[in-house]
C-alpha cells in the first residue's frame, strides 16, 4: 500500500498523549519522520528519560499505523530524550518553541493572508499558536481577524507591564494595528518601528507556544534584522505569485536568509494565486501570473514548495470579512490545509536534522 508522509501525520495526530490530553503531533513529540516503500521511521522525544506513558504511546503508533496501512509494514520508532533548548537563554518568546517567519520579496502576493491562514490552520490541529503582525507601516492582520478595533489590555506580571495578546480562533495575535488609528498613517524612522516589533515581541504575556509565525514586511528591512538579533528563528518560508518580477525579489530573500552572517533556514516555498478559477467552473484553471514559477525556483534553490494556493474569491472575502478560508470547508481550504501539514512536515525535519537557531549578530556598518 501506497501512503506519504501526510497520511502517516494524520494517523499519529489519533495518539493522545494520556497526561496532557493532546496528541504527540501538537505535542512535538515525534521527530525525524521518514516514510519509503513501506517502511515508517520516526523518533518519539519526550521530555524525561523515564516518561511512564512512552512504552504505551510508542505501541498506539504502531498499532493505528498498522490498522491503517496493513500489518505488513515495517514500523521503526526509537524512544529519545529532549536536550535542554536554547530557549532558557532567550530573553524574547523564551517559552515559545519554533519562531516562523513569513516573508516575501514583494507586496501584494498575499503574506499575510497566508500567516493568518496558516497560523489558524496550526491552531486547529491543537497546537499553541501565536502571531505577530510585523508589518508596522501596513499592519493588515487585525482586519482579517475581524480585531481592527479590539484594545489590548495591560497587566502586571511579575512586576512588569505586559500587554495580553488579543485572542482570535484559536491564537494569539499582536500587531501595531491594535494600538493606532486604523485610518492614519504610521510615520515612523526605522529605528522607532523596530522598537516598536520588539515590544511586541518581548512586552506581551505570550506564555507557552508551540509555533510563533511573524508577519514579516515585503522585502527586506530593519525590522527583518530585528527579528534575527532578537530572536532564533526556527526557519523562514517564503510566499509568492508564479510571476517572473515576484521570483526575482524572492531569490533576494532566500539570499538574505541564507547568508553567512544571519544562516535561518528557509523551511520552504509557497506559490499564492498560482491559478486563476472560478467558483461557477471549479475544474478550470486560468494562469494569470504564470505557472508553476514557484515550483522551477524550488527544484534550483532545493527549497521544499509547500503548496500552490489557488486565486479564489472566497480567499479574498474571508480575507475583508475577517474570517480565515481556512475555517471553511471547499478547494480554497484544502489548499491551506495541505500547505500546512506540508510546512509541519519540513519543522520537524528541521527541527531533527540542524542544530537549533541562534541569535545572530549583523554588522550596523
Amino acid at each position: 500500500m501506497n501512503f506519504n508522509e501526510n497520511q502517516v501525520l494524520e494517523v499519529l495526530r489519533k495518539v493522545i498523549h494520556p497526561a496532557s490530553k493532546r496528541d504527540i503531533i501538537s505535542l512535538q513529540l515525534v521527530n525525524g519522520l521518514y516514510v519509503d516503500q513501506g517502511k515508517i521511521s520516526f523518533s518519539l522525544e519526550f521530555n524525561i528519560a523515564n516518561d511512564p506513558l512512552k512504552n504505551s504511546i510508542k505501541r498506539a503508533c504502531t498499532q493505528l499505523l498498522q490498522n491503517e496501512f496493513g500489518t505488513n509494514i515495517e514500523v521503526n520508532i526509537e524512544m529519545t530524550t529532549a536536550t535542554p533548548r536554547l530557549k532558557e537563554s532567550r530573553q524574547y518568546l523564551k517559552d515559545t518553541r519554533n519562531i516562523i517567519a513569513v516573508s516575501s520579496g514583494k507586496g501584494g502576493v498575499g503574506k499575510s493572508t497566508v500567516a493568518v491562514n496558516m497560523a489558524v490552520a496550526f491552531a486547529k490541529t491543537g497546537a499553541r499558536v501565536g502571531l505577530i503582525d510585523a508589518d508596522i507601516f501596513g499592519p493588515s492582520i487585525p482586519k482579517m481577524l475581524q480585531a481592527e478595533y479590539i484594545n489590548p489590555v495591560v497587566n502586571k506580571v511579575n512586576g512588569r507591564d505586559l500587554i495580553i495578546p488579543v485572542e482570535k480562533y484559536g491564537i494569539k495575535v499582536l500587531s501595531i494595528g491594535f494600538f493606532v488609528n486604523p485610518k492614519e498613517a504610521t510615520i515612523w524612522r526605522g529605528p522607532m518601528a523596530s522598537g516598536a516589533f520588539q515590544q511586541l515581541l518581548g512586552d506581551a504575556e505570550w506564555g507557552e507556544l508551540d509555533y510563533m509565525f511573524v508577519d514579516l514586511p515585503p522585502g527586506t528591512s530593519d525590522i527583518h534584522l530585528t527579528l534575527v538579533q532578537t530572536v532564533p528563528v526556527t526557519g523562514a518560508v517564503i510566499v509568492s505569485t508564479p510571476q517572473d518580477i515576484a521570483l526575482a525579489d524572492v531569490v533576494k530573500g532566500i539570499n538574505m536568509f541564507r547568508n553567512p552572517s544571519v544562516n535561518v533556514p528557509v523551511l520552504g516555498l509557497i506559490e499564492n494565486m498560482a491559478w486563476f478559477t472560478p467558483a461557477e467552473l471549479p475544474e478550470n484553471k486560468y494562469y494569470l501570473f504564470g505557472k508553476d514559477g514557484c515550483a522551477k525556483l524550488s527544484r534550483e534553490f532545493n527549497i521544499p514548495l509547500l503548496g500552490q494556493i489557488p486565486l479564489i474569491q472566497s480567499i479574498r472575502e474571508g480575507s475583508d470579512s475577517g474570517e480565515p478560508i481556512v475555517l471553511k470547508t471547499g478547494l480554497a481550504s484544502e489548499a491551506f490545509k495541505t500547505v500546512a501539514d506540508n510546512l509541519i512536515i519540513q519543522v520537524i525535519k528541521r527541527n531533527t536534522n540542524i542544530e537549533p537557531t541562534k541569535q545572530v549578530v549583523v554588522s550596523k556598518s
